[in-house]
């Protein structure tokens, strides 16, 4: 086979949640990989410290802070990245709210966290998602990779916000893919487990991480490099000819 085909220099690509987290690191594998990558996050401080390291490596990368949950943000960074690289290969829905929630039964969850959880997870990645579109339609090709959570077909208890919104991702996905398919514009979801990064959920101690770690078949903790390759498969032309798929990367502890 062609190695080119997992070729992703010279793509743009638009990562949301990038200061921090998983984000950071698709941040700094494309860059690795020669792709342009556009770091979308909330908060400057976190931002400009990922797009410090990866200029400080020599690497190039376009950081514009960004608030997913309002139409007027993403708008403008969709506009900055056009401006700069004229063009969108690659759109990576990965800013989501969950390290910061505390895990209590879905009765006790209050109304305003209920919304804001909704609001950043699910209607911030239609928002990105609607704002490229024009762009990859245009170009005639494009790639958009929605991070779900393999909480969904678990069902995990104590965070029913969380995992309602990232199973809306998954149909979100479903229902793009149907939409854009004409446009060769391919919508795929990745369901990643407990990843451990920088940012540690409140509820999580030791018991708790051994026994996710046990609940799988590759029995050790995720990490974000874990996660890497099936992204960048998705944003390369190897991945043509898949489209509305949701992928579970959490060494088997879903089978879907």
């Amino acid at each position: 086979m062609d190695g080119d085909r997992f070729d992703v220099s010279g793509r743009v690509v638009i990562i949301t949640g990038a200061g921090q987290g998983i984000g950071r690191d698709y941040a700094l594998a494309f860059v690795a990989a020669g792709a342009k990558p556009v770091l979308a996050e909330i908060n400057g401080d976190k931002l400009r410290d990922v797009a410090s390291e990866i200029e400080t490596g020599g690497g190039e990368a376009f950081a514009i802070e960004t608030d997913v949950g309002s139409p007027d943000s993403v708008k403008a960074m969709v506009a900055a990245t056009l401006e700069k690289y004229g063009q969108i290969d690659v759109l990576i829905n990965n800013a989501a709210i969950f390290a910061n929630i505390p895990r209590r039964k879905f009765y006790d969850i209050p109304y305003d966290e209920w919304n804001n959880v909704l609001h950043v997870n699910i209607t911030g990645s239609y928002l990105c998602a609607s704002a490229v579109v024009p762009a990859m339609r245009k170009a005639g090709q494009g790639r958009i990779i929605n991070i779900s959570s393999g909480t969904v077909p678990q069902g995990a208890p104590g965070f029913l916000h969380y995992v309602t919104s990232k199973a809306a991702v998954v149909g979100m996905t479903r229902v793009m893919a149907r939409e854009l398919g004409d446009d060769k514009i391919n919508v795929n979801a990745v369901m990643p487990g407990y990843t451990e990064t920088e940012i540690e959920h409140a509820s999580m101690d030791d018991e708790l991480r051994q026994f996710i770690h046990e609940k799988r078949i590759l029995k050790r903790a995720e990490t974000p490099e874990d996660l890497i390759g099936i992204v960048m498969f998705l944003a390369s032309p190897a991945s043509s000819f898949i489209t509305g798929q949701s992928i579970a990367c959490c060494g088997g502890e879903v089978m879907l």
